[in-house]
C-alpha cells in the first residue's frame, strides 16, 4: 500500500489503484470526499487495460507504417476526463484532479514505482 499512499500525495490525486492483466481491482486507496467507489476504480482498471492494448496496437503500427522507431515500449497513459483524469503505468494508476494536476509528476511517480 505504500505505492499507493505515495501517488495520493501527487497533485490533485483523488484516487490510487493497483489492478491485474484482466482489470480485476486488486488494491486502492480514495481520498474522502471524491465520490468515488472502489467499483469505479475497477471500471477505470478494466478501462486502463484496454486502453493499453490499443495504445500499444497503435505504436506497432505507426512504426511499421512509417518506419519510425521509439513508440515501443508503451509505458504509461492518461485518458483525459472532463473534471478528473486517469495517468497509468504498467498495473498501477492514479485518478487526479485536472485543475490541480501535474501529470508529469504522476507519469515519473508510476515509472518509479514499476522500476522499484
Amino acid at each position: 500500500m505504500m505505492e499507493l499512499e505515495r501517488l495520493l500525495e501527487l497533485p490533485g490525486a483523488l484516487a490510487a489503484f493497483r489492478f491485474d492483466t484482466d482489470g480485476a481491482l486488486r488494491a486502492h486507496l480514495l481520498r474522502d470526499g471524491t465520490g468515488m467507489t472502489p467499483l469505479m476504480l475497477e471500471l477505470l482498471a478494466r478501462s486502463c487495460i484496454a486502453n493499453q492494448a490499443m495504445a500499444g496496437m497503435e505504436a506497432r503500427g505507426w512504426e511499421v507504417l512509417t518506419g519510425q522507431a521509439g513508440f515501443q515500449p508503451l509505458v504509461g497513459l492518461s485518458v483525459i476526463g472532463l473534471e478528473w483524469s486517469v495517468v497509468t503505468g504498467g498495473h498501477v494508476a492514479v485518478v487526479v484532479r485536472n485543475r490541480d494536476a501535474d501529470y508529469e509528476a504522476a507519469f515519473a511517480a508510476l515509472q518509479k514505482g514499476n522500476a522499484a
